[in-house]
């Protein structure tokens, strides 16, 4: 208890907080934008249901993690070492470069089935279902992995007290939960968002390739050019409803 009113009592670890959270959130905006357009594929009943397991297991996996801090550590440590490209990979970037291929991978199909749909396929949001429940929250807990090493050591560079990486965790995760369902129902109700988070996501696959493989990618940049491009979206999105609008008056306009 003594441990923790220290704690409390430093402006230091404040910062350190407010930082680590701000942190977890952005770094949760990817999980959540993976788990939209996974669970779109579910029947509408079974959607919220596979997003609250996803992002249940996000913290589950992230305070399990955060046991075995030491364990975490040495996952630094390069374990093979590829002479032809003159890099040295441990088992964080090995499974950076496994997780980003798989959502390379995933996002590219996604973007061909979008792009190139099958006779029987519908709209993004449709009502039939092209994944199974058990398949959409297994590759969702994939990509939780993934994203929950990479979070816990980010987490473990910043700061060395464990209850602060707790709550950021916490606090990250209850976010992602209260944002899940409606980050999902906005995207399903703008079609013209889902490639571009189509596209977010194959931005991110590549750049945790990139980091696997010992090119560091300011993520600073990643999330600013993710944020223009939202920002330019919505703009087309209100540059079409006005459109719209306008076609709704001059049709019930009385003809003279």
């Amino acid at each position: 208890m003594d441990y923790l009113i220290t704690l409390a009592s430093d402006p230091v670890v404040w910062v350190a907080l407010a930082t680590l959270i701000a942190m977890e959130v952005v770094l949760g905006i990817d999980n959540l934008l993976f788990i939209a357009i996974i669970t779109s594929k579910l029947p509408e009943e079974q959607q919220s249901r596979a997003r609250k397991i996803g992002i249940g297991g996000a913290l589950i996996l992230r305070l399990a993690l955060l046991g075995t801090i030491a364990w975490i550590v040495q996952l630094t440590t390069p374990v093979l070492v590829i002479d032809a490209l003159g890099v040295a990979l441990s088992w964080r970037d090995i499974i950076l470069v496994v997780g980003g291929g798989f959502l390379v991978w995933k996002a590219t199909r996604e973007i061909h089935e979008q792009v190139d749909p099958e006779p029987t396929s519908n709209e993004y949001g449709s009502d039939a279902a092209t994944l199974t429940f058990g398949a959409a929250v297994s590759q969702i807990l994939i990509v939780d992995a993934v994203f929950s090493i990479d979070s816990i050591i980010t987490a473990v560079g910043m700061t060395p007290h464990v209850p602060i990486m707790v709550i950021a965790i916490l606090t990250a995760v209850i976010t992602m939960l209260i944002a899940a369902d409606p980050l999902s129902e906005f995207i399903k109700s703008n079609p013209t968002l889902v490639m571009l988070a189509l596209g977010f996501l194959l931005l991110i696959g590549t750049m945790l390739v990139a980091e696997g493989f010992g090119v560091k990618v300011p993520k600073g940049y990643i999330y600013a050019a993710m944020g223009f491009s939202i920002f330019v979206e919505l703009l087309n999105m209100r540059a079409r409803n006005a459109r719209r609008r306008k076609r709704e008056e001059a049709a019930v306009e009385p003809a003279e």
